[in-house]
């Protein structure tokens, strides 16, 4: 990435007053981390969930920052040659001096966000799929990686913070992205991460109970989704699944252009499923046939977004129905691994919310014969929404004939106890077809061991995960490679 110096009056907003012999300060590098702080750095002193960057400042000091912009009382030594600048909210403010700093990286190349419970990873890497495959060179933000065309970089944040944020969209705007297709997560619009960007296309997937460890409630949750698209500016195109009893509701206060999609209403982007099969979905989208190679109705509703953005990005439906067709979607969502003899069929799939789940189990239900059983292997993550365990060992014991409950990424909190929060759910079943084994990797091979031939397995929850997360400490542990070693030995 090209070295950025600029001057103080280029990077801190109109609305902000900085004194005239300020104005000319030089800065080469905005921080919101005291610990990357170098010599002439503008610092962000942002109070987070769980650190506040205002008892960082004097370190900040230490290091080299030149600029401090605090938003609450500040108890340091003022140093000459060092500029204090007040301002009412630092989250928001650290997305706005973010994109001057990195020179508007938004307005140079087609920023298209997706935000919703399910299905914002599968609907970014469709896209990046699809306009890859059309011979554009795009970028990609998602919970699973982050790309640069053909480069990846490793994701930590469903969205990263404002300063990487605009870093990251900068470095794809200099190395030529034509667009980039973007997750948008609650905790990013709640914190103001996005402040400051011009999104050309943003669009809605669904919405279902998720993240209540962090949102109060779950009307605050909606309006938190909600106000992506009020943000929105008139030149731009918000589009809804409005099939969502939600999706009316994310569109009444946007100033941009309004799109609807839907499977069962009438919707401008409207799509019909003829066949629904483990090989795929048999679809209408737009009175055009087509097939595509991944199954379920969740799907369905993937595909028809991707569609409806890519033709409001400007393409037409020829150019996009044939190359949808032949992608398979995201790692970890609904991948499928069959053993070679037995023709056992496991299903590695990310839901961890009770929707996501019951969405994939239906899918499994609807599409599998009369004879295979369905087996499913399923935990819940600690420090997260308690609120969702029971439901989704309920979920999993009425959708499936045997099921193992087990870890997820059980974090500071004892596994056995999750599991026993799990069980709350089944109490009333007659769940003598549910088994409970903590280790994960003894429960995927428990799962695989019971079942017979043609048999679906799916194991859920850490779909691309690549790692267990115990006591502070990640693990290497993927749900992909014990099932391969197993199927394969």
């Amino acid at each position: 990435m090209k070295k950025r110096n600029k001057k103080l009056f280029e990077i801190i907003p109109n609305d902000i007053r900085i004194q005239t012999d300020h104005r000319e300060l030089e800065v080469v590098q905005i921080e919101i981390d005291s610990r990357r702080v170098s010599p002439q750095t503008l610092f962000i002193a942002i109070k987070g969930h769980q650190v506040d960057g205002h008892l960082y400042i004097a370190n900040a000091i230490k290091a080299g920052a030149i600029v401090i912009v605090h938003d609450e009382k500040i108890d340091v030594q003022k140093e000459d040659g060092v500029v204090f600048i007040p301002v009412s909210n630092t989250s928001k403010y650290a997305g706005i001096i973010a994109h001057k700093f990195y020179d508007n990286p938004s307005y140079d190349t087609q920023l298209i966000g997706v935000t919703g419970t399910n299905g914002k990873t599968s609907v970014v890497t469709l896209l990046y799929q699809a306009m890859t495959e059309l011979g554009y060179k795009v970028g990609l933000i998602s919970t699973v990686q982050n790309r640069i065309g053909g480069v990846i970089i490793d994701a930590t944040h469903t969205t990263p913070d404002a300063i990487n944020l605009n870093r990251l969209l900068a470095d794809m705007v200099e190395n030529g992205c034509d667009y980039v297709f973007m997750e948008v997560s609650s905790h990013a619009i709640d914190q103001q991460r996005i402040s400051g960007l011009k999104y050309r296309v943003a669009a809605f997937t669904n919405i279902s109970h998720d993240h209540l460890d962090y949102h109060d409630t779950f009307k605050e949750y909606i309006w938190t989704k909600k106000k992506f698209f009020d943000h929105l500016e008139k030149e731009a195109t918000a589009i809804s699944n409005i099939d969502d009893k939600r999706g009316e509701v994310m569109l009444q206060n946007t100033s941009a252009i309004v799109k609807t999609l839907a499977l069962r209403s009438t919707a401008d982007y409207k799509g019909k499923i003829i066949t629904d099969s483990i090989e795929g979905l048999h679809m209408i989208i737009d009175r055009n046939e087509v097939y595509f190679q991944l199954s379920g109705r969740f799907n369905a509703y993937n595909l028809l977004t991707v569609y409806a953005i890519l033709m409001e990005s400007g393409l037409l439906s020829e150019e996009i129905l044939p190359v949808l067709s032949q992608l398979k979607g995201a790692e970890g969502r609904f991948e499928k691994i069959v053993h070679p003899i037995t023709k056992t069929c496991a299903i590695v799939d990310y839901a961890h919310t009770p929707d996501a789940l019951d969405n994939v189990l239906q899918t499994i239900k609807q599409t599998k014969s009369d004879t295979q059983k369905i087996i499913t292997v399923i935990g819940c993550g600690g420090d997260r929404d308690k609120a969702k365990r029971p439901k989704m060992a309920k979920i999993s014991a009425l959708l499936s004939s045997k099921v193992v409950l087990t870890s997820d990424n059980p974090r500071s909190e004892d596994p056995e106890k999750i599991l026993d929060d799990m069980e709350e759910g089944i109490i009333d079943i007659k769940a003598d077809h549910v088994l409970r084994i903590a280790d994960r990797k003894q429960a995927i091979r428990t799962a695989i061991a019971l079942a017979n031939i043609g048999d679906i397995i799916l194991v859920a929850g850490k779909g691309h995960e690549k790692y267990q997360e115990i006591k502070g400490e990640k693990f290497p542990f993927d749900d992909k490679e014990i099932i391969r070693a197993i199927f394969f030995k």
